[in-house]
């Protein structure tokens, strides 16, 4: 590290991620460093783990699901979204191709086992809800997926194991993990909101977000200013060259993740955007009181650092 160069704690709970994705490649590919920072990653798995971290001071940042600092910070109350690192619903439905389930057939559900990890099944949950699925009428089972809980096990990969030795029937997770099981054929896409496959209410349900503390800025504004830069110049990387992205899946993924990175992130790019609109906070905070974390609406003033949001669209 150089003498003149700020250290700052990144948290997030899946490095093997494509929605986490513009977080990792700021630090990977020197936009952290450029700003003056010296980012380390640290891998905080479950998610609302990473937000406990971010809460306690242990972290000064925080790339994950928005709705998953619930958990840790009721009413979000000590953190704010400094931007979305992408927007919507990030994660898919994978089932195993030898079952008859057709893209968008939410139906496909009745009677199977679907894993998902802690907080991101509550948003299959009300998914399935919103399209009209009762998981005990239905026969819905969604339990975790072995192995998934071990150190420094991507979610994704272990779901398409489970998948592969027949532990589940499908998986909530994200395309990283999905791609595994999409091109080895054990797999398919049956749900992808943000692709128009399953109910459109669910786009804004909760969406990647980058978090940092009411501590953390007023500590030290310009270290959080100087971040959120750094992870737009990410994201506007990526989208000029998803192809940038092979170069941080050979650093940090295993081989198998590091051959098809780039792929999706050329896929992703058009969500890659770090605005936080009305209408996101707004489907955030829906999905959360649905899904009982929330007792009323938390302000888009309370929840968002408006203070930064300039840089969403400038280099200030």
């Amino acid at each position: 590290m150089k003498m003149n160069e700020k250290q700052v704690a990144l948290a997030v709970p899946d490095l093997v991620s494509n929605s986490f994705f513009p977080a990792i490649a700021a630090v990977e590919l020197g936009f952290f460093k450029d700003e003056g920072l010296e980012a380390r990653t640290a891998l905080i798995f479950p998610n609302y783990r990473t937000f406990e971290a971010l809460r306690d001071g242990t972290v000064d940042l925080v790339a994950g699901p928005a709705h998953a600092a619930l958990l840790a910070c009721p009413r979000w109350q000590g953190l704010k979204l400094l931007g979305a690192l992408a927007q919507g619903l990030f994660w898919v439905l994978v089932m195993r191709t030898d079952l008859p389930a057709t893209p968008g057939n939410v139906g496909a559900v009745r009677g199977r086992t679907l894993g998902a990890a802690p907080l991101v099944d509550l948003t299959l949950k009300r998914l399935l809800a919103d399209s009209g699925i009762d998981l005990v009428r239905d026969g819905v089972n969604i339990v975790s997926v072995p192995g998934a809980m071990e150190p420094g096990v991507s979610f994704g990969v272990a779901a398409a194991n489970a998948l592969e030795a027949g532990a589940i029937d499908g998986f909530w997770a994200n395309a990283l993990g999905a791609e595994n099981a999409i091109r080895s054929g054990i797999g398919k896409v049956v749900l992808d909101v943000r692709r128009g496959l399953g109910p459109a209410s669910a786009f804004h349900y909760t969406f990647a977000a980058l978090v940092t503390s009411d501590r953390a800025i007023d500590r030290d504004p310009d270290m959080v200013r100087a971040s959120l830069r750094a992870i737009v110049r990410a994201q506007r990387a990526l989208t000029t060259k998803p192809a940038a992205a092979a170069e941080v899946g050979r650093r940090v993924f295993p081989a198998k993740e590091a051959a098809v990175i780039a792929d999706i992130i050329a896929r992703d790019v058009a969500f890659y955007q770090p605005q936080i609109s009305p209408e996101a906070v707004a489907g955030l905070n829906g999905f959360a009181q649905a899904a009982g974390l929330l007792n009323e609406p938390v302000a888009y003033n309370d929840l968002v650092a408006t203070g930064f949001n300039k840089l969403w669209t400038t280099d200030a």
